[in-house]
């Protein structure tokens, strides 16, 4: 594709052709991501809620992800990125503090089944394409916003923008599904759900079901103020520097902020060899984001997942931190509630000026034997400059998924995933349809 294509342009022509082959590959490890967080995301209260509100006020044909029941297209949309959104273990991208894949998907599977037929690349093609509109309305927003919005403020637009292509939106009409969904997307304050975490989270659902909405609206003649976060200088690249391959991936389900602690934690269990019991004391130093992390008594899953302190003290007790570690029904473990309200935090100079672009954290660990114990500096595992590879990405997905969908159902959904380019979608949205057995 020519440097130099307009935002419509590029919306409207990019083609599977277009996309490199890292690109192409990456396409489908984030989407296979996705899919196993959305199968581990089922099993939260905060999902099952929000499918049910689906089924009952947003009703429609069109089948739930993991559910089965009918909902209308903003129905399916806002129900499977909250569903993706209720674990947090998707992927993400640093400048944008935030999450682009996790409203995207959701989103495009919706807006496809209603429009029918849809090859496998073109599926693909779409997941890069909301990436790339993603992240750059991101980083616009970011910098003409002094707040710091959730990922559905920009993930809206993104979809907007996406679902406008499926549908077959002309210019206009996909400039003013754009604007509609700025206009109207959920700039919701990320701070207030990191200091009271809830169910409300980073917005993703919401943001889906306003961009697929704002498409829909434009297509019957809705019109939009013009959308400024397309109007900066973040769009020059577009189409030639591929951010989809600067996401980063989880290896733990809680938020990015606490995963370099965990890391510096396991780092030092690993050299020293002591169990959970051995630990007195315990501190963490990092940027000023992580230590508002400051959960301690996590008692809904929600809470374990937007803490520190929480996560540190299951990586210590468990030697890593899957989903079934962060369940509701888990949370009340002696050992790991004694080391979360042991640990304490503080913030340092070197680690805010590295945020967001990294996230470093180190810890300090006080045995019973009044050994002191102290880490360098660490960053989350699994960073774009340091990305898992395709077989630990693989393993990942197994693990949430097969506890879940099952052995037979989760190997479908992972060859259906990795052979999208030589086949039709529906297969793959005939898989995720299924309600859960």
């Amino acid at each position: 594709m020519p440097k130099g294509l307009d935002i419509l342009e590029t919306i409207a022509q990019l083609s599977w052709e277009d996309l490199p082959n890292e690109v192409r590959q990456q396409s489908k490890l984030c989407l296979l991501d996705l899919i196993g967080v959305a199968a581990g995301g089922t099993t939260t209260r905060l999902s099952k809620i929000a499918r049910d509100y689906a089924v009952l006020d947003m009703s429609g044909p069109l089948p739930l992800i993991f559910d089965g029941r009918g909902g209308s297209v903003a129905g399916v949309a806002m129900a499977g990125g909250m569903t993706i959104d209720a674990l947090d273990a998707h992927d993400g991208f640093n400048p944008a503090k935030g999450h682009a894949g996790c409203g995207i998907l959701p989103a495009i599977y919706a807006v496809a089944q209603e429009v029918g037929s849809l090859s496998g690349r073109d599926l693909l093609l779409a997941l890069t394409l909301g990436y790339e509109l993603a992240c750059r309305t991101a980083l616009a927003q970011h910098t003409t916003s002094p707040d710091y919005h959730t990922s559905g403020a920009w993930v809206a637009v993104a979809v907007a923008g996406v679902a406008a292509r499926i549908m077959g939106l002309n210019r206009t009409q996909t400039a003013h599904a754009m604007g509609i969904a700025e206009y109207h997307g959920p700039r919701s304050q990320m701070m207030r759900c990191i200091d009271h975490p809830t169910m409300v989270k980073d917005g993703s659902g919401w943001g889906a079901m306003c961009g697929v909405s704002a498409a829909r609206m434009a297509k019957a003649g809705f019109t939009g103020a013009p959308a400024l976060t397309l109007q900066t200088e973040h769009w020059q690249d577009l189409g030639v520097d591929w951010l989809i391959l600067q996401q980063y991936f989880k290896p733990y389900p809680v938020c990015r902020w606490a995963q370099g602690p965990i890391a510096a934690v396991l780092d030092l269990k690993a050299r020293h060899k002591f169990s959970s019991q051995n630990v007195a004391g315990l501190h963490i130093v990092s940027f000023h984001e992580a230590v508002r992390l400051g959960q301690k008594n996590a008692i809904t899953t929600e809470e374990a997942q937007y803490s520190t302190s929480f996560p540190c003290a299951l990586a210590l007790v468990h030697g890593t931190v899957m989903p079934q570690h962060v369940a509701d029904e888990a949370l009340g473990d002696p050992e790991v509630q004694r080391l979360s309200a042991v640990l304490s935090m503080d913030e340092d100079n070197y680690a805010n000026r590295l945020f967001p672009l990294q996230r470093m954290a180190r810890a300090e660990i006080t045995l019973h034997a009044g050994d002191i114990l102290k880490s360098g500096w660490f960053e989350p595992k699994w960073d774009a400059a340091a990305p898992p590879t395709q077989g630990e990405l693989e393993e990942k997905f197994h693990a949430y998924a097969g506890p879940v969908l099952g052995q037979a159902r989760s190997d479908a959904l992972h060859l259906a995933v990795m052979s999208l380019d030589k086949t039709e979608a529906q297969p793959l949205f005939d898989l995720l349809s299924q309600p859960i057995s």
